[in-house]
């Protein structure tokens, strides 16, 4: 399994743990929700359906409304196929979401994973927010050693344009930082005996975003960030 394919298969198990949904409902979510999913095709996600399928995470139903059943069938074409999680394939993502290694670092990987973030204990969230820093730290310091070799020889907009790449990078270290602090002030606070109560999400964890207004978040998946 590519990388690619590893990254849809997991955001289409996470959209359909919150519900049901067919075809053209998955393909409009992973590319209003999931902007890295923007150029992915029909020609992509069916061959994924197929295989989550015949894994046994996914089922195939017949759309619920029998007026569209029937609608189809005097128009001579196939009823809409919903797809919905297993047991298996709810367990399976559930495993997804517990791995923190450098894969959910990247940069595809770690929007797609940000995204289901909601569903993931903090733990886990943790470790993921902190690869992901430790790795644009790197990603930094080479583009500062970079720019310091060559900044005699580039020319003025070539060398605004590795500027803007470097202000990127370090633009989301600062997100990211700001993301870490607050995961361990929800934890400190709930451990507190004072403890305010904080906002919860899914897996039954507090803490998450930080709410101060005003704040603009970068897109991980930006490409001036790779």
């Amino acid at each position: 399994m590519s990388r690619r394919s590893g990254i849809l298969e997991f955001a289409v198990l996470g959209l359909l743990r919150e519900a049901p949904m067919h075809g053209y409902e998955l393909r409009k979510r992973l590319n209003t929700s999931l902007g890295v999913f923007r150029a992915f095709s029909y020609g992509t996600l069916y061959p994924c359906l197929k295989t989550l399928v015949a894994n046994g995470w996914l089922i195939e139903e017949p759309g619920s409304a029998p007026e569209e059943a029937l609608a189809a069938s005097l128009a001579g074409r196939r009823a809409k196929i919903v797809y919905r999680l297993t047991p298996a394939g709810k367990e399976h993502f559930e495993e997804l979401l517990s791995h923190t290694g450098p894969d959910a670092w990247e940069d595809e990987h770690f929007a797609a994973r940000f995204a289901f973030f909601g569903q993931t204990e903090r733990e886990v969230r943790m470790r993921v927010l902190e690869g992901r820093r430790s790795r644009l730290e790197e990603r930094l310091e080479k583009m500062r050693a970079s720019l310091a070799r060559t900044r005699e020889r580039l020319d003025d907009y070539t060398l605004e344009l590795q500027r803007h790449g470097m202000e990127s990078v370090e633009r989301e270290v600062r997100w990211l930082n700001e993301l870490i602090e607050s995961e361990r002030a929800g934890r400190d606070q709930r451990s507190g005996p004072d403890a305010p109560a904080l906002h919860d999400n899914d897996s039954g964890e507090t803490g998450g975003l930080p709410r101060h207004g005003g704040s603009t978040r970068p897109d991980p998946s930006d490409d001036t960030a790779k």
